[in-house]
This record gives structure tokens, C-alpha cells and sequence, in this order.
């Protein structure tokens, strides 16, 4: 015999009264609570993995702009520093 002829024999009452304990039993409840903490530990640990927030445009705009850099001479083959002693690079 199906459950479908015993739940349409159902008045609506009856229908409500066994959601409600069904809703309302110790299972249902613990388990709501371990899916809530669940999610809220994940949630936290992808916003802290994620890393610091961006600065907005605003700060941005306020921030002084950087210094220019200086000639790039020892690109261009002037005499003076080479570029491993520019960088601090120890050559083997």
C-alpha cells in the first residue's frame, strides 16, 4: 500500500501536528545547528584567506603619488652601476 491514499486521507490538522514534531524534534534541531556552524566557519575562513581589503578610489586619490624614479642609465649603457649591483645580486 502507498503512502499517497493514507496522506490524502489526511485532514489538514493532522498534517500540521506531525510537521509540527517533526520540525520540532531533537534530530532536526542538532542538525540545524551543526549545517549553521558549519557554513559559519567556511564563510569565515574564505573571508580570511581572501586577504586584505582593496583600498577604495578615495584613499587612493588621497595618498601623495610616489617619487619619480631616477634616470634609467644604466639601461641606456651609461657608465656607473650594472644592473646586479643596482639589485644587490652577488654574481657566481
Amino acid at each position: 500500500m502507498s503512502p499517497l491514499p493514507i496522506m490524502l486521507k489526511m485532514q489538514s490538522l493532522t498534517v500540521l501536528e506531525l510537521l509540527k514534531q517533526v520540525v520540532l524534534s531533537w534530530q532536526v534541531i542538532v542538525i540545524t545547528i551543526a549545517i549553521v556552524l558549519y557554513l559559519q566557519i567556511v564563510f569565515y575562513v574564505a573571508r580570511k584567506r581572501r586577504g586584505p581589503k582593496k583600498t577604495s578610489k578615495i584613499s587612493m586619490k588621497q595618498k601623495k603619488p610616489k617619487a619619480e624614479k631616477p634616470a634609467e642609465s644604466a639601461e641606456a649603457g651609461a657608465p656607473g652601476k650594472s644592473a646586479n649591483e643596482e639589485l644587490g645580486l652577488d654574481e657566481e
